[in-house]
């Protein structure tokens, strides 16, 4: 926990939601949580396989920029102007399953990053990006789950990461349709 607990806003509701996942932990559950919100080397790897064959480069690349631009905005700029303070610095006797983050919470970093690549692949493949979505969404829930964000954080977090995944779709289309004007030109 930083020195500087920053904003301590939440909402009544948040609190007793994030207490009643507490007393809903159970192995499995734990077990379930855990992985999601620890996915990223497995994310990563899918990025880069995506990016190799010629069938996936497009929504590797999409997934690539989606994935910098939720970085960037979200983790390196957003959450240092708002400076909003975890439920576990406010609580810290609440028993985590994972280290307690250093960084602010406001949006969740993790949910933006989750939507930003689940948005950037459903806009491409509506088959690929409907498990995308759900993959997103449990990622989301795990960050409530293991006491590290508010409900608001995810929430943010859900639509700053879909604006994040509309933005690469974008910027890679714009791409894709300059290069092919140079070749056709």
């Amino acid at each position: 926990m930083p020195q500087d607990l920053g904003t301590v806003f939440y909402f009544d509701w948040e609190l007793r939601f994030l207490h009643f996942l507490q007393s809903i932990h159970n192995p499995i559950l734990d077990s379930i949580m855990l992985f999601f919100t620890n996915s990223g080397p497995i994310i990563t790897i899918l990025i880069l396989i995506s990016i190799v064959f010629p069938k996936t480069r497009r929504i590797g690349f999409q997934m690539l920029l989606a994935s910098f631009i939720s970085q960037i905005l979200i983790n390196n700029e957003l959450k240092h102007l708002i400076t909003r303070c975890r439920p576990c610095w406010l609580e810290p006797g609440v028993k985590l399953l994972v280290d307690c983050p250093n960084s602010y919470s406001f949006p969740s970093g993790h949910t933006s990053g989750f939507f930003a690549l689940a948005t950037a692949i459903f806009l491409s493949n509506k088959k690929f990006g409907i498990p995308a979505l759900v993959f997103a969404s449990l990622g989301a829930f795990s960050r409530l789950y293991l006491f590290v964000h508010w409900p608001t954080d995810v929430l943010s977090g859900i639509l700053s990461g879909a604006l994040c995944g509309v933005l690469s779709f974008l910027i890679i289309d714009a791409l894709i349709n300059i290069f092919r004007k140079k070749n056709k030109g």
